[in-house]
């Protein structure tokens, strides 16, 4: 192999892996500063190890600078090759430029579509753990507040987030008032001593809501509403699922964390 073949072959590793580097920095930075799930769990926590790859930049320039001196000598003893490397220069510019937004498409895409997933997912999951357990659920309708209730709650919420692994986190959601004024009370454990003098508080249970989930849970204790609510946010799925039977409503809240990102998920 001649010194002519070297230089083009060395440059074309350096230049590829250089452009490599490049869309892997960017696809991570991405899904950082987004918060996008798109990978599966153990190819998620190689990536985040690509970290070093910003290291490899330093070493990567100083590779491009010999590659260009040593381009300098060959293109001495061929001089045909500098026209027609400054007319596909631009041409490769335009397509890696014009290749970050279709990138980012694709990583938005991913996002959705997991999300999209999840969502289905956990509906399925949800109306699975209620039907297969009809009896116990029927039991959180009978709501009252008191020390019995409560506990026979939390042991049948720990069955439910132990049946299903995409459920580490369930809880009832009822609706009650606090000096007349109406709150939504929230209950998954019971942290109190039993039989204790000191009786459970109300405001030790109120459930912190945003403006969209007050409105949600308004319609559904007060208009019948029945259809669940799901939403997403940096691998943060939360579902209310209302469930209503014979004048009686709870609604069931399930969550779940994903910390990585997968479209198989």
């Amino acid at each position: 192999m001649n010194n002519k073949s070297l230089v083009k072959l060395s440059n074309t590793i350096g230049i590829i892996s250089i452009i490599l580097l490049i869309y892997w920095v960017f696809v991570f930075i991405s899904i950082t500063v987004f918060g996008l799930k798109i990978f599966r769990e153990n190819i998620t926590e190689t990536f985040y190890l690509s970290i070093v790859g910003i290291l490899a930049l330093m070493f990567g320039a100083l590779i491009i600078n010999v590659m260009f001196n040593l381009t300098r000598i060959a293109e001495k003893h061929n001089l045909d090759d500098i026209n027609a490397s400054k007319r596909m220069g631009k041409k490769q510019v335009l397509f890696v430029a014009l290749s970050f937004p279709l990138v980012f498409s694709l990583l938005f895409g991913g996002d959705y579509f997991t999300t999209v997933k999840k969502e289905k997912m956990l509906i399925a999951s949800a109306k699975s753990i209620i039907e297969n357990n009809a009896a116990k659920t029927d039991q959180l309708l009978s709501y009252s507040f008191d020390e019995k209730w409560i506990i026979e709650t939390a042991d049948i919420l720990a069955l439910y987030s132990k049946t299903d692994e995409h459920f580490p986190y369930v809880s009832v959601i009822v609706a009650d008032s606090i000096d007349i004024s109406p709150v939504f009370l929230s209950f998954n454990d019971y942290y109190g001593v039993i039989n204790d003098t000191i009786l459970p508080q109300k405001k030790d249970f109120i459930q912190p809501t945003s403006k969209e989930e007050r409105d949600y849970l308004n319609k559904v204790f007060y208009n019948n509403f029945a259809k669940v609510r799901f939403s997403a946010s940096d691998g943060q799925y939360e579902l209310f699922y209302p469930y209503i039977k014979s004048g009686h409503k709870i609604v069931l809240y399930f969550s779940d964390n994903q910390r990585y990102g997968k479209i198989g998920s």
